[in-house]
């Protein structure tokens, strides 16, 4: 019965206007108020902020001109190796010594070069066209480095011009020097084969494992110069180390991609 009577007053007073409104409790107003505040500056990041990311990948560090595997135009035994794994020698410079069926034969480099590594010994017997020596070509020993990094394709239209590039040398205690700094020079928009790269590099081995993930871009990297540093190059920490780089030092690259604004995620 009691409950009959409450739902007849109800009733009878449907609109009860004689009681005071309730407004949302002063807790209330603040939590809705972080809110609007959270959601206004989120809409104003995504248009006006940006968002950095980078690309890391294997690199290498040579004199930028790629090298060239000096083969063998003859066939026979080596008697006499003339160069020195490496020396810098002219061009037409005698490498080798053959004794062939037509006499003794001098296997010569074809440009001038750093002599990068040598595969022939003596008393070896070669055929014709086999791998004698891989020589780097570059015209004088205090000619620049660069770093060839060798992106994922799917990244290369991503990569502005000089941008941001920091390598991370295999040879160089990170920890203790930082890493090596510079700037992106050019980017090949073409993907490259084992063999392409096992033909700039003069090494078919650094062609195959640059390639193991898939056919990449060869991207190439100014080094940053300092004549602060004892390699005459600019890294993270003040000194960098106490030794000047070599060329086909393996590193590892991270390029800065172009900046984006969270919105263009969200549209189309």
């Amino acid at each position: 019965m009691q409950f009959r009577q409450q739902a007849l007053a109800k009733l009878q007073s449907p609109e009860e206007l004689d009681l005071p409104v309730r407004f949302a409790r002063p807790q209330g107003w603040l939590v809705l108020s972080v809110t609007v505040v959270a959601m206004a500056a989120a809409s104003v990041w995504a248009v006006t902020g940006s968002v950095t990311s980078t690309v890391s990948a294997p690199a290498i560090i040579t004199h930028g001109q790629g090298s060239y595997v000096l083969q063998s135009p003859v066939a026979g035994q080596v008697t006499a190796v003339l160069a020195k794994q490496g020396e810098q020698v002219p061009a037409g410079s005698p490498v080798l010594k053959v004794r062939t069926s037509n006499g003794e034969a001098v296997v010569r480099t074809l440009d001038a070069g750093r002599v990068s590594a040598l595969a022939a010994t003596v008393g070896q017997i070669i055929q014709t066209g086999a791998n004698v020596a891989a020589v780097e070509k570059v015209a004088r020993a205090g000619d620049p480095l660069y770093a060839t990094v060798y992106v994922p394709a799917e990244n290369a239209a991503s990569i502005p011009g000089d941008a941001a590039v920091d390598l991370t040398v295999q040879s160089v205690p990170t920890q203790e020097y930082g890493v090596l700094r510079g700037h992106v020079k050019s980017v090949d928009r073409s993907a490259q084969s084992p063999q392409q790269i096992g033909a700039f590099l003069g090494d078919s081995q650094l062609g195959e494992q640059f390639t193991k993930k898939g056919r990449p871009v060869a991207v190439t990297v100014r080094l940053d110069r300092s004549s602060a540093t004892k390699s005459g190059y600019r890294w993270s920490s003040a000194d960098g180390p106490p030794y000047k780089l070599t060329s086909m030092t393996l590193a590892s690259g991270s390029i800065r991609l172009s900046d984006q604004r969270p919105v263009d995620w969200l549209l189309p």
